[in-house]
């Protein structure tokens, strides 16, 4: 599968240079990976803070490291030159039960208690019920509440029905900045875990001041059964070694991209195993119970500012239910799977499935980057 597949888009992205053992940004043009850093804007998050980051991608002078297609090719090692996730100084938030259908299968995960098998008998005597109450329902609303209040007197009502189409969203913190992986590296499972998945998702790119400049793909890796024990274990369900991947470029907004394109966005989501097993699943954004714009305004603003911007993730319709292996026990990942989420105009993400204690680890943090930046003289000089 091609990496990206609208080659005429403004893309914005990172790469790891082996020379100097650290990352470069970049941008795509006629195929080729041209790295664009500079001083007046050494990082992403330093390009997406410019007045107009697509124009200073568009016009920066850049030097080619190689076709796209051999670079993405290439092992995601520190001895080679690889893609890296596109973010880099920035908060990684992420938006939950932000759709009805996958809302359903939150409650499911809580009333069985993190227990795949109790989850399908849960889910034949009450999934029908809610999904028909919260059809086309838009969160907030008023007829929000009065579903919700049918619903507590049925005895159905759950604190993820309270985020899903109560006044506010769930953010909540992904993962730490630079800790997301890019396309082909290993992506990982916490070891307690028997029971997860993929989540398919459009991440935003938004600056320090909320505007939103761009979109990327993203896997916010699902750990059900830890999750469904307790809300209060979000942390640790979510926030593991490569537990979060990214990319595999941005696209910036233009006259040809938008942010209504990704409010009619489709994904694809593919999970092929070494076992042969192999799922397809879908996520469609206009099926969103909050607007995007929403989302990014209940995270940045007068309540909360990140000066160095957000990567935010806005959630997922896909919530797989098929059994895998033993009958009643649902879908769960099983190393060496290979996870390919994709978008017409986002291109694709890649990545295989590890245990989280097997992927590599996590060194390269902010002290290293601006390390790595002052030694290439990339530090000291403000953007323009």
């Amino acid at each position: 599968m091609t990496i990206i597949d609208d080659t005429d888009g403004l893309y914005l992205g990172r790469a790891w240079l082996p020379d100097v053992q650290g990352p470069a940004v970049v941008t795509l043009r006629d195929g080729q990976v041209l790295d664009i850093t500079c001083a007046a804007a050494p990082t992403v998050s330093h390009v997406l803070d410019l007045d107009d980051p697509a124009a200073h991608v568009r016009r920066a002078p850049g030097v080619a490291l190689g076709s796209l297609a051999e670079i993405a090719a290439n092992p995601c090692a520190p001895d080679a030159l690889h893609l890296l996730a596109p973010c880099d100084l920035q908060a990684i938030k992420a938006c939950g039960v932000t759709f009805a259908r996958s809302m359903v299968e939150r409650v499911i995960e809580e009333k069985a208690a993190g227990d795949p098998a109790r989850a399908e008998a849960i889910r034949a005597r009450i999934a029908t019920t809610i999904g028909d109450s919260l059809r086309n329902l838009r969160a907030g609303s008023p007829e929000a509440a009065e579903v919700k209040k049918t619903l507590q007197n049925e005895g159905l009502w759950s604190q993820y029905l309270e985020v899903g189409i109560g006044p506010d969203a769930e953010v909540f913190t992904k993962t730490q900045s630079m800790a997301s992986v890019g396309p082909g590296a290993d992506v990982g499972l916490h070891p307690i875990s028997t029971w997860n998945n993929p989540e398919p998702e459009i991440v935003l790119a938004v600056s320090s001041a909320g505007v939103i400049h761009g979109a990327t793909l993203g896997n916010d890796v699902n750990l059900r059964d830890v999750e469904g024990r307790s809300a209060l274990l979000l942390g640790k369900a979510k926030d593991n070694n490569a537990s979060c991947a990214i990319g595999p470029m941005i696209r910036l907004f233009d006259a040809g991209f938008t942010l209504d394109v990704v409010r009619r966005a489709e994904l694809t989501l593919t999970v092929t195993g070494t076992d042969g097993y192999a799922l397809t699943g879908h996520s469609s954004m206009s099926e969103i119970s909050r607007d995007p714009q929403d989302l990014v305004a209940q995270t940045l603003g007068r309540h909360h500012q990140y000066p160095d911007g957000i990567l935010l993730f806005l959630g997922t319709l896909f919530a797989p239910t098929e059994d895998r292996d033993t009958p009643g026990e649902g879908f769960t990942h099983k190393p060496g799977d290979v996870v390919t989420i994709s978008a017409p105009g986002l291109g694709a993400l890649t990545n295989t499935v590890r245990l989280s204690t097997e992927a590599p680890e996590w060194t390269f943090g902010t002290r290293r980057l601006m390390e790595n930046l002052a030694m290439r003289g990339l530090l000291g000089h403000p953007a323009p």
